[in-house]
C-alpha cells in the first residue's frame, strides 16, 4: 500500500499548481492530459454542448496550472463581456453604445495596469520623488494581454456593427478560454472563433494531418532550436556581454532573435495545430518575417495577430494614414510604443516599441510609393542588400527586448564598436559548431519557398496513418533526445 500512496501523493503534486512548473505544450505531463483529453472530446463528438462543457473544464484546468486562483478573474471577464455585449445589442443610441466600450476598455486596462504596470508606475514616481521603491507583491496573471485584448476586440466589433452580441453564454466562455491560444497567442478575434463554435466541430482526415504538422514544426521550433541556442548560446552572452568580443555579442543578438522567433512561432504552430486536431481554424502568425525587405513588411509577417490587432483598435482609431504626415507619423509612433509597453512593464519594451516605430516612419518617409512596387522587379543585389539591412535593423532593436538593463546595452554596444575582433570567427564555428549548425539549419528552411513547405505538408497529410504515427512518434524522439535537463516555457508566457 505504501507505494500506491506514495505514487498518489506525487499525482496530486503533479496535478496541482505550481508556478515553478506551468502546463506546457512541450512536457510530458501535457502529452499525457491531451492524449486522454483528444480520447474523450472523440467520445463526446455527438453530444455538442457536453463536449463544450468539457473544452471549457479542461481550458479552466490548463490556465490553473498556470496560474492558479487567477482562472476566477478569466471567469469574470467572460461574464462582463458577455452581459456587455447583450447590453450593447438593446442600446439603440450612440452614447449609449459608446459608453459600453469605455466600460470593457477601462475594466481590461484597469487590469493591465494593475497587475503589469502598478509596479513601474510607482517605480518611476519614487524614482522622481527621491524615495525607496518597495515593490508591491503583485503576481502577474498567465495570458492576461493576450486575452483582455480579445475581450477589447469582441465589444469594439459589436460596436461597429461587425459581429451580432454572442447571446449563447457557453460559446462566449468556450472561445474566451479555448486552451491553445489562452496563455500566448494567436489573438483569435471572436468574429473569427464564435461562427466555428455553433455547428458541431469536427476535425477531418485533412485537418488533422496538418494539425499534427503543424504540432511537429512547433515542438522542432521551441526545442530542437530555440531553447538549445538559448541555454548553450545566447543566455551566455546576455548574462555577461563583457566578457565576450564584438564579434561574439553581434552573433548573441542574431541569435537571440532567431531563438525568439522559433519559440514564439513554436508556440503559435503548436497552438494552431492543437486547435485543427479539435475541429478549429485560426489564421497564420507569422509569415518567414526574415524574408522581410523592409520594417513595414516585417509586421505584415511577424506575430500577425497582435500587429493587426494594434492597427484596427490603436492606429486605425487614432487616425491611421487618413490625416497629415505629422499626424500619421506620429500614430505609427504611438501604436509602436503602445505595442511595446504590451509586452511588460518596462523602460526596455517602450524603447524597442519605439525604434520599431521610428524604423516604420523612416520607411514610408524614404521609400514613399516606391514601397508598393513589387519585389519581382527588384534587381537580385538589391532584395540581399533589403534583407541584410532589415535583419540587422531588427537585431539591434530586440536586443533592448532581451537585456535586462541599459548597462548591458552599453556593454554590448562597446564591444561591438570597439572590441569586435573578427578573428575570433573561426575559433567561435570550432567551439559552437552545434549551434553555428543549428542556426544555419533553421534559416536554410526559413528561407526555402513557401511552396517547399506545402508540399512537404501534402505529402504528410497523403501518407497511410500508420506511417503518419512513426513519423510523429520520431519527432518526440528527437525532440526528447535534444531536450536540456529543464523544460524551457515559453518567452511570451510573461506577456
Amino acid at each position: 500500500m505504501l507505494p500506491f500512496a506514495i505514487n498518489s501523493e506525487k499525482l496530486v503534486s503533479l496535478l496541482q499548481f505550481d508556478k515553478a512548473s506551468p502546463l506546457l505544450f512541450n512536457s510530458g505531463l501535457f502529452l499525457l492530459l491531451f492524449c486522454g483529453f483528444i480520447l474523450i472530446y472523440q467520445l463526446m463528438r455527438k453530444y455538442h454542448y457536453a463536449k463544450m462543457i468539457f473544452v471549457i473544464l479542461f481550458s479552466l484546468y490548463f490556465y490553473y496550472k498556470s496560474s492558479a486562483e487567477y482562472c476566477f478573474i478569466l471567469l469574470g471577464v467572460c461574464i462582463s463581456d458577455y452581459l456587455l455585449g447583450i447590453l450593447m445589442g438593446q442600446c439603440t443610441k450612440s452614447w449609449e453604445r459608446r459608453g459600453v466600450v469605455w466600460i470593457n476598455v477601462l475594466m481590461n486596462v484597469g487590469m493591465l495596469v494593475y497587475f503589469k504596470y502598478l509596479n513601474l508606475i510607482y517605480e518611476t514616481f519614487c524614482n522622481i520623488a527621491n524615495r525607496d521603491f518597495d515593490a508591491f507583491d503583485i503576481i502577474l496573471p498567465a495570458g492576461i494581454s493576450f486575452f483582455t485584448f480579445r475581450s477589447i476586440s469582441y465589444i469594439v466589433d459589436i460596436y461597429r456593427r461587425d459581429i451580432e452580441p454572442c447571446r449563447d453564454f457557453l460559446s462566449y466562455t468556450f472561445y474566451l478560454t479555448f486552451f491553445p491560444p489562452l496563455l500566448a497567442g494567436p489573438v483569435v478575434r471572436a468574429k473569427d472563433m464564435l461562427p466555428q463554435i455553433r455547428p458541431n466541430a469536427i476535425a477531418d482526415k485533412a485537418m488533422t494531418a496538418e494539425g499534427l504538422f503543424l504540432i511537429m514544426c512547433g515542438l522542432v521550433k521551441k526545442v530542437v532550436v530555440a531553447d538549445f541556442i538559448s541555454q548553450n548560446f545566447v543566455d551566455r552572452i546576455f548574462d555577461n556581454p563583457s566578457l565576450y568580443s564584438g564579434f561574439e555579442n553581434m552573433m548573441g543578438a542574431y541569435g537571440f532573435l532567431i531563438q525568439l522567433y522559433c519559440d514564439f512561432s513554436g508556440y503559435s504552430d503548436m497552438a494552431i495545430g492543437i486547435a485543427l486536431l479539435l475541429g478549429f481554424r485560426f489564421l497564420d502568425n507569422f509569415n518567414a518575417p526574415f524574408k522581410a525587405q523592409n520594417p513595414t513588411d516585417f509586421w505584415h509577417r511577424w506575430h500577425i495577430s497582435l500587429s493587426s490587432w494594434l492597427r484596427d483598435y490603436v492606429y486605425i482609431p487614432m487616425g491611421g494614414n487618413r490625416c497629415g504626415k505629422l499626424r500619421h507619423n506620429v500614430n505609427l509612433m504611438s501604436t509602436m510604443v503602445i505595442g511595446g509597453l504590451w509586452h511588460g512593464a518596462s523602460w526596455m519594451f517602450m524603447i524597442w516599441g519605439g525604434l520599431q516605430g521610428l524604423f516604420l516612419i523612416g520607411h514610408k518617409t524614404i521609400a514613399g510609393k516606391k514601397s508598393a512596387e513589387s519585389s519581382a522587379s527588384t534587381p537580385k543585389w538589391r532584395v540581399a542588400l533589403n534583407l541584410f539591412l532589415t535583419f540587422n535593423l531588427l537585431a539591434f532593436s530586440f536586443v533592448f527586448f532581451r537585456a535586462r538593463s541599459m548597462e548591458d546595452i552599453k556593454a554590448m554596444g562597446t564591444q561591438i564598436f570597439t572590441n569586435f575582433h573578427l578573428d575570433v570567427a573561426p575559433q567561435f564555428i570550432e567551439g559552437y559548431m552545434m549551434i553555428v549548425l543549428v542556426i544555419f539549419g533553421a534559416m536554410l528552411m526559413h528561407f526555402a519557398p513557401s511552396r517547399w513547405t506545402a508540399k512537404l505538408k501534402s505529402f504528410y497529410a497523403g501518407m497511410p496513418l500508420i506511417l503518419q504515427a512513426l513519423v510523429l512518434a520520431l519527432i518526440i524522439f528527437i525532440v526528447i533526445q535534444a531536450r536540456q535537463s529543464d523544460i524551457m516555457p515559453f518567452i511570451y508566457f510573461q506577456y
